[in-house]
């Protein structure tokens, strides 16, 4: 056999795709895995892209994107507070290809990332094609907020960069002001990125600091956003990273050798959804937080309190069951599928996204509160 990157010997299949797949080999499973809103993209969005296609706009986009596009992104983050032009804006293929154009193209070999934990495993996954390697800090004791000590002590002469991911996959917590001064007061004026992941920015249920709207940070942090949540897009893959000029300079040249450019034709559908309010699917997100919350009370569980995105991160640990047991035998004995807290780096817990329809809710609460009885 003819050896390949060895970079790529440790990497592993994503955990929620493995108890996804699990689950759908047990007929009428309920699906509580992944973070895939059931709502159908807006009817608006779709139009544009047919539009579009009808145009014959079928042909290469510029390898940063369309301006349109980036004009549009520009107006729509320079509206909420993060101030950036058409210039400093790169069309990715969803949120995944702008942390990997971001991260692959500021880590050296043998540098590294500080990411809190409980988090999202792609973080890791990315930092190990670079060569790079990530600190996990541990904010699952701290009220899932960042504590300035500990973060001052993951802090070496290594440090490239911090992951700020507020709401959270998969805890759905929101990072305080309190947390996001920690992480400032840390890394202003030193060379280390903020990377901001704000797929779920625009699914927060209250007030969400954000730290990408701090000006005085402006030249160390890289912003990555995704389509695919607030307007149900998942399918699409479109979405975009904004980044100073020096930055622009190298990730462009990268994003380009990777994909070329995305599709023209989405990008139109793009610039329609960023005047496309999600209020209506948030609505409906946070009816189903306090519903399965208040289920999950009943039961007896407890969860950091969702303030954003869908997903509950549940404490099973009383239970004595390691989380990827519990999720195994949650599909095989009760027909409901959830994520082990272990893929995110946070043994004792499970992972359940609602984003799902009602009727699936009631019927996977139904089932989880019968097999937790059992225990």
């Amino acid at each position: 056999m003819i050896p390949l990157n060895s970079n790529l010997s440790t990497l592993k299949r994503s955990q929620i795709r493995v108890y996804t797949n699990l689950a759908r080999e047990v007929d009428d499973c309920v699906m509580l895995t992944i973070g895939e809103p059931d709502f159908d993209t807006p009817e608006a969005i779709k139009a544009a892209a047919m539009a579009a296609l009808t145009a014959n706009q079928t042909h290469y986009a510029p390898n940063q994107g369309t301006l349109a596009l980036r004009r549009a992104v520009a107006e729509f983050e320079t509206g909420r507070g993060h101030a950036v032009g058409a210039e400093q804006v790169l069309i990715t293929i969803g949120a995944c290809h702008a942390l990997f154009t971001a991260l692959l193209g500021i880590l050296n070999p043998g540098e590294e990332i500080i990411v809190p934990t409980p988090g999202f495993g792609l973080y890791e996954t990315i930092a190990t094609i670079a060569g790079a390697r990530t600190v996990p800090l541990d904010i699952s004791k701290t009220g899932f907020q960042i504590d300035a000590g500990a973060l001052k002590a993951a802090i070496t002469d290594k440090t490239k960069a911090i992951i700020v991911n507020s709401p959270c996959n998969p805890t759905g917590a929101v990072f305080s002001a309190e947390s996001l001064k920690n992480i400032k007061e840390a890394v202003l004026g030193r060379p280390i990125f903020v990377i901001c992941d704000n797929v779920y920015n625009q699914l927060s249920y209250a007030d969400c600091p954000d730290l990408s709207l701090d000006a005085e940070l402006a030249d160390q942090l890289i912003l990555c956003q995704s389509f695919s949540k607030p307007y149900a897009m998942t399918g699409w893959r479109v979405g975009y990273l904004t980044c100073p000029d020096y930055v622009m300079d190298r990730l462009l040249l990268l994003s380009a050798a990777e994909i070329t450019a995305v599709p023209t034709f989405l990008q139109e559908a793009a610039i329609t959804a960023l005047r496309t309010d999600p209020a209506p699917m948030r609505e409906a997100y946070r009816k189903r937080r306090d519903y399965v919350c208040a289920r999950l009370r009943a039961m007896g569980l407890t969860f950091p309190e969702p303030e954003g995105a869908f997903y509950v991160f549940v404490d099973i640990s009383r239970f004595g069951i390691p989380s990827g047991e519990f999720c195994t035998r949650l599909i095989r004995e009760a027909k409901v599928a959830c994520v082990p807290g272990a893929c995110f780096g946070a043994e004792g817990y499970i992972r359940i996204s609602y984003c799902t329809g009602d009727q699936e809710l009631e019927k996977g609460m139904d089932r989880l509160e019968e097999f937790i009885g059992k225990l």
